[in-house]
């Protein structure tokens, strides 16, 4: 099974040594190395009658790699490992490796190596390597009051297309599919970082959430706009009056966009957005100078 998942596969200039050893070689850019790493586990973060197994390949390596851009890098390799019921057709597995494949060739990484397991469900653990470029790692701890908060991605559609599935409604076919593969802006973590971003994180539990991280790592006070948000909530009127649902706490609560969202000493880059500003205070985060009353975001162990 290995052999056919790997056979074929082209690998970027920055594998030196991809799948067939005991372990993988992977060129470190500037000296050092990003790792993040994250699990999707069947019933839980994805369902089989849902999701093809192409679109589980492609969101499991979408996320991971949205963690290394919200670093300000670029992700350069990704280790899987993947367990499942021995009756899981190989078909099944060649079209996960396929779409994770596709997904990591969008921005020209690689998978090179991982491991198979026999499993009661799907699990889908993926650990994903990133380079700098020279470049200092944007952490979640660096921003200071006057400092201007954007965003560049799409909030909310994630949050709304598992809403559209979970009512069995068959319209906004765009928004389902946001659910099942998420978007994130490859590449902008790397242009936020060379515009001197001082902190960003993706939204990956959701804005009001991981906003939180940055305000409580940083010790500043973060106020959004939601005059900044309305175009994100406008785009989700469709399906708010279809499911009764405040489209607000799609865009505010909603996660799994993989959106990026930084905050910036001076003016934003091209394709970025502001959506609020950095105060001196708490770490907290207000909306609109208030706190927000509605959903935060994903917790990992809710029911």
């Amino acid at each position: 099974m290995i052999d056919r998942l790997v056979a074929g596969r082209r690998q970027p200039d920055t594998t030196l040594l991809g799948p067939g050893d005991d372990a993988a070689v992977v060129a470190a850019g500037d000296g050092r190395v990003l790792i993040s790493t994250d699990m999707l586990v069947q019933g839980r973060h994805f369902r089989l009658d849902w999701s093809t197994p192409n679109d589980i390949g492609r969101k499991a390596i979408a996320q991971n790699a949205a963690d290394i851009e919200a670093m300000g890098a670029r992700p350069t390799a990704f280790v899987v490992a993947f367990g499942a019921p021995v009756d899981t057709p190989a078909a099944a597995v060649g079209a996960l490796a396929d779409g994770m494949w596709a997904e990591a060739g969008r921005f020209g990484a690689g998978i090179v190596g991982g491991d198979l397991v026999q499993a009661d469900r799907w699990v889908v653990s993926v650990t994903v390597l990133g380079d700098a470029c020279g470049r200092p790692p944007v952490l979640r701890s660096g921003a200071r009051a006057g400092a201007t908060v954007a965003v560049t991605g799409e909030l909310g559609r994630s949050a709304a297309g598992y809403e559209l599935w979970r009512n069995g409604i068959d319209d906004f076919a765009d928004l389902r599919q946001r659910h099942l593969v998420p978007e994130p802006p490859y590449g902008q973590g790397a242009v936020a970082a060379a515009a001197g971003a001082q902190a960003m994180t993706d939204v990956s539990d959701g804005l009001i959430a991981d906003l939180g991280h940055v305000a409580v790592a940083s010790a500043v006070t973060i106020d959004v706009s939601t005059a900044a948000l309305s175009s994100d909530q406008a785009a989700l009127t469709g399906p708010a009056e279809a499911t009764g649902v405040d489209p607000w706490s799609w865009v505010l609560g909603g996660g799994e966009d993989h959106a990026l969202v930084a905050a910036f000493p001076g003016a934003v880059p091209a394709g970025w957005r502001v959506i609020g500003r950095v105060l001196d205070g708490p770490g907290r985060v207000l909306v609109d100078g208030v706190p927000w009353a509605g959903r935060q975001g994903w917790q990992s162990f809710d029911d």
